[in-house]
């Protein structure tokens, strides 16, 4: 099993989560937060006075799927988020070694 994690803008995220329901992606885990990477922020204007904005808002996706639908999902996420603009955002694969059902008790594959 991947876990895969994707760092994206906020307005894309409608167009993800298409994407991933396409690929066959069953559940996602959406958070919002806040950073930056090359970008480094952008300098607003309010009340007549400059400020630095350090940290742009983001959506961090998580899903854990089979290896095998690994690849589909990050090649599904990458061409749903993309803009072609600084800011586009970051995906991660890592190695998830098990997964439980809470409630019903199931394992790895079955509890995905």
């Amino acid at each position: 099993m991947k876990k895969i994690e994707a760092i994206i803008k906020p307005f894309k995220l409608d167009e993800v989560k298409e994407a991933l329901h396409e690929v066959g992606v069953s559940g996602i885990t959406v958070t919002e937060a806040k950073g930056f990477g090359r970008q480094k922020g952008h300098t607003e204007l309010y009340r007549g006075a400059e400020y630095v904005v350090d940290f742009l808002p983001k959506v961090k996706l998580e899903v854990v799927v089979e290896d095998s639908l690994a690849e589909r999902v990050v090649e599904a996420i990458a061409a749903s988020a993309q803009t072609g603009r600084i800011g586009d955002g970051k995906i991660f694969v890592t190695a998830i070694e098990t997964a439980l059902r809470i409630r019903t008790g199931e394992r790895n594959e079955d509890a995905i």
